[in-house]
């Protein structure tokens, strides 16, 4: 009996319970795969695949089904998979592009991927703290009162009330604000309150400190904003037609964690596998009520993906091509860098886009779908350096 041949046994089991959900047994299992042996050999590998952790047995006359080491050994072995179709890609495009703002861009990629995946899918917007200054706007509205309206590279907008003393003249917080946009625009929070620090030392902008000063602080909290600003989630419902009630009142307590569940999706989309996706299965996600799901989880943004060619994998679907499947009006224009077998920046995704299901859910498909939907997203925000929806 070979390694190799056993784990060959074990993908075929994970493979098949994936597909029908029930226990799969030496002799079906031999008639569905080529797997050149005979069903005792098969039977006998299972029983050691068994003894090794990856399968167990959940009644005596059953077959048997993967455990998490199982799912687990699957999922850091997926073979390559087809690639999106230019259909395909234009599908998301096509439902996505219609988008008016940030916010209505994530709301319809949640609505998106979970019709894809038939799955829970969580959308979240970019954290400050992880953004760069794009545009900012300083109008008075009161005696010695202004409002900074903060304007992101990721499409995010903050306001901040600043107080003031003394008012500056109309003319000087007009010349105030140009050079704030010209000094500042594309630089961290952290850069912008420093630089704006120093603006407020230089006697020329005496007549602005108190603006200066006051903005720079506005600059350093939203610095030191770790938060995502919202969660977007949808088709919680549609896991009532696959999961036992007995299942659904945990699931449903964990999603209403919303901090446990950012927590959990931002690590994975900053730690992701070879392949740029993060995967945490049952235990492994350290949440009670997702000790019988699965979580799949990239970044995206500006810096999010991983270079395809080193994972090894492109985007993809299976061949049934289950997680790419067209959406009605693909025709429109795919945003410039939204593809699937070229290279993406690497480094820290500003945000997460990921999909909770099953642990028996299809990984090939929901790893394709979660990928395609992040791809479009960081493709969105860096076109045109403008944010979504512009």
């Amino acid at each position: 009996m070979t390694q190799s041949r056993r784990m060959l046994v074990l993908r075929a089991v994970v493979e098949d319970y994936i597909r029908s959900q029930e226990p799969v047994g030496s002799t079906s299992l031999t008639k569905a795969h080529d797997l050149g042996v005979s069903s005792a050999t098969v039977r006998n590998d299972m029983a050691a695949l068994e003894d090794e952790g990856y399968l167990i047995q959940p009644h005596t006359s059953a077959g048997r089904i993967p455990t998490e080491k199982g799912y687990r050994y699957f999922v850091d072995r997926l073979a390559t998979v087809m690639p999106l179709s230019p259909a395909q890609r234009n599908g998301i495009a096509t439902f996505l592009s219609g988008s008016v703002s940030l916010q209505d861009t994530l709301q319809r990629a949640a609505r998106l991927l979970s019709q894809i995946t038939g799955q829970v899918a969580v959308v979240a917007s970019p954290a400050l703290s992880k953004a760069t200054l794009r545009h900012v706007e300083i109008v008075p509205v009161g005696a010695s009162v202004l409002l900074a309206v903060v304007i992101t590279d990721t499409g995010r907008v903050a306001q901040h009330t600043l107080a003031v003393h003394p008012m500056p003249s109309a003319d000087d917080l007009s010349r105030f604000c140009d050079v704030v946009n010209r000094q500042c625009s594309g630089l961290s929070f952290t850069a912008a309150s420093e630089r704006l620090r120093s603006l407020s030392a230089d006697p020329a902008w005496r007549t602005s400190s108190s603006v200066s000063e006051s903005l720079a602080s506005a600059f350093a909290t939203m610095a030191d904003d770790e938060r995502a600003g919202e969660m977007y989630v949808a088709g919680a419902s549609k896991l009532a037609h696959q999961r036992t009630a007995a299942d659904l009142a945990p699931l449903f307590d964990a999603l209403e964690e919303q901090v446990v569940i950012m927590r959990l999706m931002s690590t994975l989309s900053e730690e992701p596998g070879p392949d740029g996706v993060g995967v945490a299965i049952g235990s492994e996600t350290h949440t009670p009520g997702l000790m019988h799901a699965s979580v799949v989880t990239s970044g995206y943004g500006r810096t999010a993906a991983a270079d395809a060619e080193t994972a090894g994998r492109t985007d993809a679907v299976d061949s049934s091509g289950s997680a790419g499947a067209d959406v009605d009006g693909a025709d429109a224009a795919v945003p410039s860098g939204f593809a699937d077998d070229g290279p993406q920046t690497a480094g820290e995704p500003v945000a997460f886009v990921g999909s909770i299901g099953p642990t028996h859910m299809d990984y090939a498909a929901t790893i394709a779908a979660v990928r395609a939907v992040a791809r479009y997203l960081t493709a969105s925000l860096v076109a045109d350096g403008g944010p979504i929806g512009d």
